[in-house]
């Protein structure tokens, strides 16, 4: 059974890890199952503590999934019409888009915000990098805690 639970929490890292790209698994979360899976065996029990700041840290990377995107909008020189655009253009890229639609829609949705909302095109398209800027980010710290939950499986392990 041990044996069965590894190969299953091996397979949720690489997903995790492959769901910091693609829009249709949630990385993180998938990555942190592959832990838990990997603590239910016999061989390795993690600690409370850690199973609670791992959940967190998954949290509050998800949340941050959806929210720096619109920083980076507003951090580029967007207004709340460049933020409602972006916000509107990550959910809408979801699902009209993918997996595409993910990388196009927070830009899209910032520019055409922003056009909305009377700035110049230029100022618009500012905003839409910032965007974009924003979801690179969230993308660099999604695979970093799969990165890091990779680790902790692998050093459990041996």
């Amino acid at each position: 059974m041990d044996i069965l639970l590894i190969i299953l929490g091996i397979l949720c890292l690489l997903a995790g890890l492959a769901g910091c790209f693609l829009p249709v698994l949630p990385g993180p979360p998938v990555s942190y199952v592959g832990l838990l899976l990997l603590h239910f065996t016999d061989k390795i029990h993690f600690s409370t503590t850690h199973l609670i700041l791992w959940a967190l840290l998954v949290i509050i990377v998800q949340v941050m999934d959806y929210v720096t995107p619109m920083l980076g909008t507003k951090y580029s020189g967007g207004g709340k019409w460049g933020n409602r655009g972006c916000m509107i253009g990550t959910i809408a890229g979801l699902f009209v888009f993918p997996p595409w639609g993910v990388l196009i829609g927070p830009f899209a949705g910032a520019v055409i915000g922003e056009l909305l909302g009377g700035k110049k095109s230029a100022e618009a398209f500012k905003a839409g990098l910032g965007a974009f800027i924003g979801f690179l980010f969230s993308v660099v710290v999604k695979v970093s805690v799969c990165g890091y939950f990779i680790y902790c499986f692998v050093a459990a392990l041996f």
